[in-house]
């Protein structure tokens, strides 16, 4: 099951990263819930085996193409956006004082986290795309 939904995220965001015309130090913003991808309700299921293995797929594609990955958490940290602190070079963004996990923020905003040498949370951020896996309905602006 993990290597269907590896090849099916990979399937779905190199097909929209061939018509997106995203650029070096672009944004992607991801959301997810592994609970609906897992086919339970939203919040019920979470699992950090299924983020791990989204969050490493996603985050390998962007990176080898120089692309910054916000991840944004559930309502439980109001939705902010876990990304490296190398994004502030970048852009003026305000860095929010949280830190994610299972069950407030959720397993794709925590498995980013982990994974980050220097991670940090943003409240606002606007990118040039982004995939919403599992209807979880991301509010930020592409």
């Amino acid at each position: 099951m993990l290597e269907k939904i590896r090849n099916d995220v990979r399937e779905a965001l190199v097909e929209l990263l061939d018509i997106s015309n995203l650029k070096k130090n672009d944004i992607f913003v991801l959301g997810g819930s592994t609970s609906e991808v897992l086919g339970f309700h939203i919040g019920k299921h979470s699992s950090e085996e299924v983020g791990e293995v989204i969050i490493d797929e996603i985050y390998n594609i962007l990176s080898k193409r120089g692309i910054f990955l916000a991840v944004q958490g559930c309502e439980h940290i109001n939705r902010a956006l876990t990304v490296p602190r190398e994004i502030l070079n970048f852009y003026d963004l305000e860095e929010v004082s949280v830190v994610p996990s299972l069950h407030a923020g959720g397993s794709l905003s925590m498995n980013y986290y982990k994974i980050l040498e220097d991670p940090i949370l943003v409240e606002h951020i606007v990118a040039k795309a982004g995939m919403d896996i599992g209807d979880t309905f991301y509010r930020y602006a592409c």
